[in-house]
């Protein structure tokens, strides 16, 4: 990649330059490489000497000047130029950038693959809705956005598990299964009444009456076993609704973990030892307490209640000691809701406690989405009258819209999510905007096929000559350097306005200049543009699990 390149060009050059006695002698800061706005200014910039000037005692436009100096040949580097007020601007050698559209057709659907993750296991759980009613538009967010993280971790070199953990113990599922059989009865005509804290929604009306058509009387009888029946039988059908809908929006997963598991396989036991062996629990108020408060928490928190029933953090608990001390990756990343904000402290003290690095956890906490048609909030579902699902959204809008769109924006910003906007197919709607793009230079390779151009020479690329081409090849080469950075930061949304922008300027270079109906060698030297382009658009929308129309 050529960041790595004007990296390793400024490292060897400030190297000389102590060396020479030019730059007193003092660790090297950080290198943070950003691409300038204006394309005039270079394609690359360096506050490198900034950084330095401090600790050097000398003038930024000095140590730039300097630095410059020592910067060796490099084929990829067409210039350096120094800028106020201590900056280094790298312009790549457009012969180079043209020498590299063969290596981009060469790759193919492996170009943008990295090595940044080097192997290392990185487990992603993402979405974990209770298995107790539908995939609401909320939990589609955390869904898209987890499953793309996944998509780029794994092309830049980590091994990756996608998992769902399924939260089927505790208080809720008795409250889902209780809810049920009452529904369930209704069904059957019995008069039974949903209780305080039961799940009211119209689709556990429907899922009791679908029991009780496949069932009949099988479960009348008011017992624990009848209700805890109900629920089991619940839950599969509503696992298997999740998971439909989800493969709705292409997103799957490698595991399915059960919480109950933990209990039935002795991780709880273990998890829970480990924490009185290391001193890390105290008895309270005929409670169990975690004693998070002396290892970087606000509080201390129960584990088990004075009733003996454990708490979903003590669940929580026994699952990251089985991600790290059983299963051993060496990475957990956790996408979560917004609202789980306050446990994010408890967490990392619990890594703590269990002799873990607190650092191996990363959470990604995902902010609400509104639905809105033009001007207007969409607040309830009009089917049914209560919370809009995910699926009805992909039915609306189609699984493109809906996972470009959740990706679109940092996932600690609150959105909106114009449905309107989503099914438009114009310029104005990005989807259309970017996939129109991929489709127009299908339509083009079909036509006049490159193979009918092929000659025993190589396209004469040197012809690109025109500013909106060289723009589209450096765009291009920036993919692999998009890919680790989201791969780095944990943000998916920097690959769609990369992928916007990419959509842009080929739609620019099109606008403006023929790729059929010129000089033959010209042609066969676009017809090698575009196909780069189309290459890199296809590895970009796949990342982010969209579709590839070959036409539009």
């Amino acid at each position: 990649m050529i960041n790595n390149i004007v990296e390793s060009l400024l490292k060897v050059a400030v190297a000389q330059a102590q060396k020479k006695g030019e730059i007193p002698l003092s660790e090297l800061p950080d290198i943070a490489l950003e691409w300038p706005q204006n394309v005039e200014h270079g394609d690359y910039a360096s506050s490198l000497p900034l950084k330095m000037a401090r600790s050097a005692a000398m003038n930024p436009i000095k140590i730039a000047e300097i630095i410059r100096d020592n910067i060796p040949l490099s084929k990829e580097i067409e210039s350096v130029v120094v800028a106020p007020p201590g900056f280094l601007n790298f312009k790549m050698d457009s012969e180079w950038m043209k020498s590299q559209l063969p290596e981009i057709i060469s790759k193919g659907s492996k170009f943008g693959e990295t090595n940044l993750g080097n192997g290392s296991s990185v487990q992603v759980e993402f979405v974990s809705v209770n298995p107790t009613g539908p995939v609401h538009v909320g939990h589609g967010r955390g869904a898209i956005l987890g499953s793309t993280l996944s998509n780029i971790l794994s092309f830049t070199g980590h091994k990756v598990q996608k998992e769902y953990y399924v939260n089927d113990a505790g208080n809720q599922i008795d409250n889902f299964s209780r809810s049920l059989w009452v529904r369930y009865m209704q069904a059957l005509e019995f008069d039974e009444k949903m209780p305080a804290e039961g799940y009211l929604g119209n689709y556990m009306i429907s899922l009791g009456e679908d029991i009780a058509n496949q069932f009949k009387n099988e479960f009348t009888e008011k017992s624990d076993a009848s209700i805890k029946s109900i629920g089991i039988i619940g839950m599969e059908w509503v696992l298997e609704k999740i998971k439909t809908d989800l493969l709705d929006v292409n997103v799957s997963f490698d595991n399915w973990f059960s919480e109950q598991s933990l209990f039935e396989e002795g991780t709880y036991e273990t998890a829970l030892e480990l924490l009185k062996s290391n001193g890390h629990t105290i008895e309270r108020e005929e409670a169990l307490w975690f004693t998070g408060s002396l290892l970087g928490d606000t509080r201390d928190s129960v584990l088990i209640r004075s009733t003996g029933v454990p708490t979903y953090f003590a669940s929580d608990i026994a699952y990251h000691h089985n991600k790290f001390l059983e299963r051993k990756f060496d990475r957990v990343i956790n996408v979560w809701g917004a609202d789980h904000q306050g446990h994010v402290p408890r967490m990392k003290a619990i890594m703590t406690a269990l002799d873990l690095n607190p650092e191996k956890l990363d959470f990604i906490l995902v902010q609400l989405v509104t639905l809105r048609r033009g001007d207007t909030t969409v607040k309830v579902s009009k089917r049914t009258g209560d919370m809009i699902t995910l699926a009805e959204v992909v039915e609306e809008v189609g699984a493109d819209a809906c996972r470009y769109f959740f990706l679109s924006r940092s996932p600690d910003s609150q959105m909106d999510f114009d449905l309107e906007l989503a099914k438009q197919s114009a310029p104005e709607n990005p989807v259309y905007y970017i996939q129109y793009a991929y489709a127009r230079i299908a339509s083009i390779l079909r036509d006049f096929p490159v193979d009918k151009l092929k000659k025993e020479t190589s396209p004469d690329l040197n012809l690109l000559k025109e500013k909106s081409e060289q723009n589209l090849i450096r765009q291009m080469l920036r993919f692999p350097e998009v890919l680790d950075s989201v791969a780095a930061q944990y943000e998916p949304h920097h690959l769609t306005h990369y992928t916007l922008g990419l959509a842009s300027s080929f739609h620019d270079f099109y606008t403006n200049h023929r790729v059929i109906g010129v000089e033959e060698e010209l042609s066969r030297a676009r017809l090698t543009l575009i196909q780069a382009t189309q290459i890199v658009l296809s590895n970009a929308l796949t990342l982010m699990g969209m579709s590839t129309p070959e036409k539009m």
